[in-house]
């Protein structure tokens, strides 16, 4: 097996039973065993369970936005219904079996206080996002596409943790609601300024 063929395994090994479980109970060992790569290997290619675990949190953060951008471009026919289309991605993403929220906030609170490459994983991941919703808003015709852009932001955190503990995935639909009238209250103050 090649280093990069076992690096991947290893990463979506660690993916299912980190997301799943939480990582702080999820041994080494079982990745390697859930991954069929040699503990030897395993060990090559992530000399500690911490580097695994933010190499796995930037593996993730790669194929989410991806997935976020492509439904977005795929159902939004409009820049006007660009923010909706996220949050109706979240609600898809919601209803999947195994929804266990967001595993930047779920490895930031494990972690944060003693990996400094977990910490830097998430709000890495949580400025990427922010970037993606800025550039979706400055589409609009909006005076302060940041301001709206962290609004939304603080919609998708909140939408998702609620989902999350309340087992509810109708929660993104009521932030969407919101996030539509955040975009038409923005939208209408940037046109009265122009």
């Amino acid at each position: 097996m090649h280093q990069e063929e076992a690096r991947v395994r290893l990463l979506d090994a660690a993916e299912d039973l980190f997301y799943a479980r939480g990582i702080q109970a999820v041994g080494m060992d079982e990745i390697r065993a859930a991954s069929g790569v040699s503990l030897k290997r395993l060990y090559q290619s992530f000399p500690s369970k911490h580097e695994l675990v933010a190499a796995y949190l930037r593996h993730r953060d790669e194929r989410w936005r991806a997935a976020l951008a492509d439904h977005v471009k795929e159902h939004a026919g409009t820049p006007e219904e660009a923010p909706a289309a996220v949050f109706d991605w979240l609600h898809t993403w919601f209803t999947t079996p195994g929804f266990r929220g967001c595993a930047f906030i779920n490895a930031f609170g494990e972690l944060s206080a003693v990996s400094e490459g977990v910490a830097r994983a998430a709000r890495d991941h949580k400025d990427a996002v922010y970037a993606y919703l800025t550039g979706l808003v400055r589409e609009l015709p909006v005076s302060d596409p940041a301001a709206l852009a962290e609004q939304l932001a603080l919609l998708i955190d909140g939408a998702i943790t609620t989902a999350t503990i309340n087992g509810a995935p109708d929660t993104a639909l009521r932030a969407r609601a919101a996030a539509v009238t955040l975009v038409k209250a923005a939208a209408a103050a940037g046109t009265e300024r122009a």
